[in-house]
């Protein structure tokens, strides 16, 4: 099984460690005070090196008494890409091909809550939706990044539930922000999985279910913009540090997408799954 490594809150503190079938490992009362966060852990390029440590230490706490948070948290940049699958360029019916180059928005970190906790409907507007993506984390920081060279600078993998408030991106001529960030519409997690090579993401199956139906479903292997050129890309104009977290992009499949559209509800469950990574589940609450 892939280490797995995970900000959670325990015993009333926030702490970070391994997820193991016996229970959570405490790394952060071990090395908290080398690094108080995961974002410390992943700069020192500590993430392997803590996960296989944590591979000879008992439990500090049963699964059932942990809630997840976030797994980088308060990073930097939290980084999307939108239409990168062929189905879903398709869904736009503009009769344009793929752009040469992604599209980007930015996110915020209150925009996100971890595993296990409920996605938020704001009174605003009743057009919740899902996008379930692969999340990859800077590990190394760098500027102009060269394609060749661009896996390098990964540390982890992680999923995420790109929430997002429909109607909230049409309010202006071209932007997306506020229908992507309202409070706690999205989540990340449940754990960062430390990245090894190309193999591990060369053809990743994610898929997304809401209430055990599949909504979503795709290969990594069909990308539109590889994790290289994603990586390239970003870095050509703004400088890349560790922590930094980019969101992938979504395959076709989203409830904008049925007619008629078909927006989450409270009391829904939505799962996003991915080879090697796990599963990303949350409910659904109103504000």
């Amino acid at each position: 099984m892939n280490a797995r490594i995970a900000t959670f809150t325990a015993g009333g503190k926030t702490r970070y460690g391994a997820i193991t079938d016996k229970g959570a490992v405490d790394l952060s009362s071990r090395y908290g005070s080398q690094w108080p966060t995961l974002r410390e852990v992943i700069e020192a390029g500590a993430l392997r090196r803590l996960a296989e440590e944590a591979a000879g230490l008992p439990a500090d706490f049963a699964l059932s008494d942990i809630a997840y948070q976030i797994p980088v948290p308060m990073p930097e940049k939290l980084i999307c890409v939108g239409v990168n699958f062929p189905d879903r360029n398709e869904e736009y019916k503009d009769g344009q091909a793929a752009p040469p180059n992604p599209s980007l928005f930015i996110r915020f970190p209150r925009s996100f809550v971890g595993h296990g906790e409920n996605l938020v409907r704001p009174p605003e507007s009743p057009q919740l939706d899902y996008e379930g993506e692969i999340v990859i984390v800077i590990g190394k920081g760098g500027r102009r990044i060269p394609e060749a060279t661009a896996l390098d600078h990964i540390a982890a993998l992680s999923l995420c539930n790109e929430g997002t408030i429909r109607d909230w991106v049409r309010h202006a001529k071209f932007n997306v922000t506020q229908g992507k960030n309202f409070d706690r519409t999205g989540s990340i997690g449940p754990w960062l999985v430390p990245f090894t090579d190309d193999a591990q993401i060369a053809d990743i199956k994610l898929e997304t279910r809401v209430n055990g139906e599949v909504r979503q479903s795709d290969r990594t292997s069909r990308m539109i913009f590889s994790f290289r050129k994603i990586i390239a890309y970003i870095s050509t104009f703004t400088t890349l540090v560790p922590g930094d977290v980019i969101v992938t992009g979504t395959p076709t499949g989203a409830g904008a997408r049925f007619d008629p559209p078909i927006w989450l509800k409270p009391g829904d469950v939505i799962e996003v799954e991915a080879d090697g990574i796990g599963i990303l589940r949350n409910g659904v609450v109103d504000e």
